[in-house]
């Protein structure tokens, strides 16, 4: 079998945990019987040693095909990486899901996206990443009693991702250390009422209220700091007319929504100012993740 992952971007500003879309940039696995189990990895990560001896997909996929069946069998593991490691582009959220479905195909197992999530939040406890690779699209997303609720908006052609990807990563765990245990009342009103209102943005394509509607005032600024440079990123894609412009999940990566045919121009301001940064304008993926048999 083949299965194919999208990239995806969180919070999308005010979005805290919540919000999520999905984007055209796909982790590729193909997973065949085997004598015995090896790793192949292409493309990210092929350099790191470790993700060859401890891997993540695999690990979960032998948890959850032995639950189905009972048996410990051997596969061999192709990986083609598109999605960068440690960006904010939901590389860890593409492995646990495609872990995940991987193992119920592989098992002959019928199961539906939505279990599929709701499986995926025991390795990943917000479902701001998890949901948009399983549905694809733009997500609203919370957890209620151990499990998710998703709203999904399918995005139009006519606008796209334009990424700006540093050439180094910023830690998750890291950067949530940077984060007040407590917030504000101004600082919380002000995120609830941007967050609810972004999201309607989305689901009537008022795609020109994203950049004053995706203002943050919980997370963003204060994890920017770990990256000064990241402030003339915003700065740069927004005059160059990107309609909003933020902080990709926990970073590095900045994400920026676009007219496609605006695109052009934005990408080349952003790699004059960013020589060293890497610029990928791309569609958006309205279907998640999906698997062919080989």
């Amino acid at each position: 079998m083949k299965i194919l992952v999208p990239a995806t971007s969180a919070n999308l500003g005010p979005g805290f945990d919540t919000l999520g879309l999905s984007i055209a940039l796909y982790n590729e696995i193909n997973i065949t019987p085997n004598p015995i189990t090896t790793i192949s990895i292409k493309g990210e990560g092929e350099d790191k040693a470790h993700l060859k001896t401890k891997n993540s997909f695999v690990t979960i996929f032998n948890e959850k095909f032995y639950e189905l069946t009972g048996n410990k069998e051997n596969f061999r593991f192709d990986f083609h990486n598109k999605i960068p490691l440690s960006r904010g582009l939901g590389s860890s959220s593409a492995v646990i899901v495609g872990a995940i479905a991987s193992a119920y195909h592989l098992a002959n197992k019928k199961v539906d996206k939505e279990e599929i999530l709701n499986l995926a939040l025991a390795y990943e406890s917000h479902p701001d990443n998890i949901a948009p690779a399983t549905f694809g699209g733009f997500t609203v997303s919370i957890v209620k009693d151990g499990r998710v609720f998703t709203q999904k908006k399918e995005l139009p052609s006519e606008i796209c991702a334009i990424l700006v990807i540093p050439d180094r990563a910023m830690s998750t765990a890291k950067s949530r250390t940077q984060l007040p245990k407590h917030y504000s009342m101004k600082e919380t009103v002000s995120n609830l009422s941007h967050a609810a209102a972004l999201s309607v943005a989305f689901f009537n394509e008022s795609w020109e209220s994203l950049s004053f509607l995706s203002k943050d005032l919980m997370h963003e600024e204060r994890r920017m700091r770990q990256m000064p440079e990241l402030f003339e990123v915003r700065k740069v894609a927004l005059n160059s007319g990107a309609l909003m412009s933020t902080l990709s999940g926990s970073g590095s990566t900045f994400f920026n929504l676009a007219y496609k045919n605006e695109a052009k121009n934005i990408e080349k301001n952003l790699k004059k100012e960013f020589p060293h940064f890497k610029i990928l304008t791309l569609d958006f993926d309205n279907q998640g993740f999906f698997i062919k048999n080989s």
